[in-house]
């Protein structure tokens, strides 16, 4: 299933790469970087906004294990290393790095590079958007009771704290709601209630959630709506969230994605200028090990194909360690998970080979393109 997957959602070869690299097996927890991989907004008092990306530099720097060394290791390996360098002292620190955009920027950056801030899998160049510092983090606390503070911690995308907004990235969108919806399934419908998911303030929380299993804070008799007779105090904004929206316009995808050229660009780099000789061949490696999991021959010749969009080297490459020829490419292929715009076949581009369907999909596959933003003032939305 995990090749049948992947070669039936070809957009997902850049994490692939990653997957199967260097990056895919980090050397415990402390020794890796971490990254927010959507697209936000950050904003001032004034309600100005710029697109951001979020990195966490480990300042311990990266190393990797081998798959030969992995196997040596228990399945607790990196949680072990970092429960015990926090007990003995060695605390271990990321840098928060930043990158920023304007949103003339990112209509520029489609219009002349290809290049969508919309898009998780694409990457914003650190020449045009250098990362800066602008702070740290560290782990100095082990949790006393694993139960309490690691399995019932529920982490949301869409608890923002002033000033970080999200921007129209549609993952983002998606597990804005997705992922309180799991919270509410796993863990339960007052998971919020829960003292290690909830806001450490010196005020109560005011809402209209109410009832529900184990609603400890049931907020006594007020009334569950905007009351004039117990009225709720309101704490002062500190922005303006209706400046803040984004007055972004853009075409509807009603069903999928479509896979282009530009899709590429990102998994082509880190195979052509990241990944040093050695590495490569441990990619390789591991990639073609893994195939032997996979009995049907078509699946992988279809994924060869994808890579082979990479790089024609890692095509020949794995064509070489599997024994199995891959196709050609992916322009004669019809796609399960997203349409082929890479095809001048009408009857392939559409996905499942499906009939009677009108492509909803824009020429711009979802990025903001010039104007799309409406009035800007240096590259700033205007009001």
């Amino acid at each position: 299933m995990f090749w049948d997957y992947l070669s039936q959602n070809p957009e997902s070869i850049h994490q692939v790469m990653i997957l199967m690299g260097d990056r895919g097996i980090p050397d415990g927890y402390r020794f890796m970087h971490g990254y927010l991989g959507h697209t936000i907004k950050i904003a001032n008092k004034k309600g100005d906004w710029v697109y951001a990306q979020f990195h966490m530099i480990s300042q311990q720097g990266t190393k990797f294990l081998t798959q030969e060394e992995a196997a040596t290791k228990s399945p607790d390996y990196s949680q072990k290393d970092l429960f015990e360098a926090i007990e003995k002292g060695d605390f271990p620190k990321w840098s928060l790095e930043v990158q920023t955009m304007t949103a003339k920027e990112a209509e520029d950056l489609w219009e002349r590079q290809k290049i969508n801030v919309f898009d998780l899998t694409h990457i914003w160049p650190h020449k045009q958007f250098p990362l800066r510092k602008i702070g740290e983090f560290t782990l100095n606390q082990n949790a006393k009771n694993y139960f309490a503070e690691i399995e019932q911690v529920a982490f949301n995308p869409a608890h923002m704290v002033p000033g970080i907004e999200p921007s129209a990235d549609p993952v983002l969108q998606s597990r804005l709601f997705s992922y309180p919806d799991a919270h509410r399934h796993r863990v339960g419908v007052n998971y919020q209630q829960l003292p290690v998911n909830a806001p450490r303030v010196n005020y109560r929380m005011a809402n209209f959630q109410r009832d529900g299993a184990m609603s400890f804070f049931n907020q006594g008799n007020r009334p569950n709506y905007i009351s004039s007779i117990e009225p709720i105090h309101f704490r002062e904004r500190t922005v303006n969230l209706d400046k803040l929206h984004g007055h972004f316009t853009g075409n509807a995808v009603t069903f999928l994605s479509e896979i282009r050229k530009e899709d590429f660009n990102a998994p082509r780099a880190l195979w052509e200028k990241v990944f040093d000789n050695k590495a490569k061949d441990r990619f390789i490696k591991n990639v073609s090990g893994h195939m032997t999991n996979c009995k049907k021959e078509e699946i992988i010749k279809r994924q060869i194909a994808i890579f082979r969009e990479v790089s024609g080297d890692i095509a020949t490459r794995l064509e070489k360690a599997t024994g199995i020829k891959g196709y050609d490419g992916i322009s004669e292929l019809t796609f399960n998970g997203t349409h082929n715009g890479m095809t001048k076949n009408k009857s392939k581009r559409v996905a499942n080979g499906m009939k009677g369907v009108t492509l909803s999909v824009s020429e711009n596959n979802g990025a903001p393109t010039r104007g799309s933003h409406g009035k800007l003032n240096n590259g700033i939305i205007v009001h």
